[in-house]
């Protein structure tokens, strides 16, 4: 079996389920530490700082550092900066990323704006979703950190970003550029990370048309493990197959 040098790991449903440990997600992190083998998590949340999904995961005795975790809020500040350069954002989410455009040097605004960028928001308002149209139907460019329509919760799935995206997008009649998996921009950004080649690297998940399709997208291997979303009844009816699958990651040897 082919090995890699680094790794990109996802976590709901690879690591955790909501704040239930996956142990043998837990045991691979243990072992990829002990191989020396360097690794990012790769995350489409945009509501939580880095730091504060690495306490998480330590928080489940998975060893993580900031340094370690691509946030979909952080793929998009920087995607701002390399795109449009330091910007005035008319923004839409929650502290993660307006934290995120505030370290890339990035002005939150409810003005004038240079970008619209919207992320998860539990407090979000029809106000919040009017001025966004009206920015974006002026022709500014019109982000979203991530395209999922629904998140699971305790009592079932809820409304994700892409359910509000949804809104100022048939407002506006435009589609905007999605930063989070499966699009490739957050796999650049974890990738430049590692500071490896794209065929040394491997995309850990449980989810296909999320991170495996982000593998496949960016060009890098994948392994899916069928420990959350995707069954392994549902993957024969795949178009593009992963590289690696697995029932538990415990079965994988790096």
């Amino acid at each position: 079996m082919r090995t890699y040098k680094g790794y990109l790991l996802d976590l709901d449903g690879t690591m955790y389920r909501g704040n239930e440990v996956i142990e043998a997600g837990r045991r691979l992190v243990h072992r990829l530490n002990e191989a020396g083998i360097p690794h990012v998590f790769v995350t489409n949340n945009s509501s939580k700082t880095p730091e504060e999904a690495a306490e998480k995961l330590r928080l489940l005795d998975i060893p993580a550092r900031k340094e370690q975790v691509m946030t979909s809020s952080l793929a998009a500040a920087r995607y701002i900066t390399r795109h449009f350069g330091e910007s005035r954002v008319y923004t839409i989410g929650e502290h993660g990323l307006h934290s995120a455009l505030k370290e890339e040097g990035h002005t939150t605004t409810r003005g004038h704006s240079d970008v619209v960028l919207m992320g998860i928001d539990r407090s979000i308002s029809y106000e919040k979703l009017a001025q966004a149209s009206l920015h974006v139907r002026r022709g500014v460019p019109f982000l979203a950190t991530n395209a999922d329509k629904a998140i699971p919760v305790e009592e079932g799935m809820v409304p994700g970003n892409g359910a509000l995206v949804s809104v100022v997008e048939t407002a506006s009649g435009k589609t905007p550029t999605y930063i989070g998996k499966p699009e490739s921009v957050i796999m650049e950004e974890a990738l430049a990370m590692l500071q490896l080649q794209k065929k040394e690297v491997l995309m850990v998940g449980d989810n296909y048309d999320t991170d495996i399709q982000a593998g496949i997208r960016a060009d890098i291997d994948t392994l899916l493990v069928f420990s959350g979303v995707t069954s392994s009844g549902e993957l024969p009816h795949k178009e593009k197959q992963p590289a690696h699958t697995c029932d538990s990651l415990d079965e994988w040897e790096i």
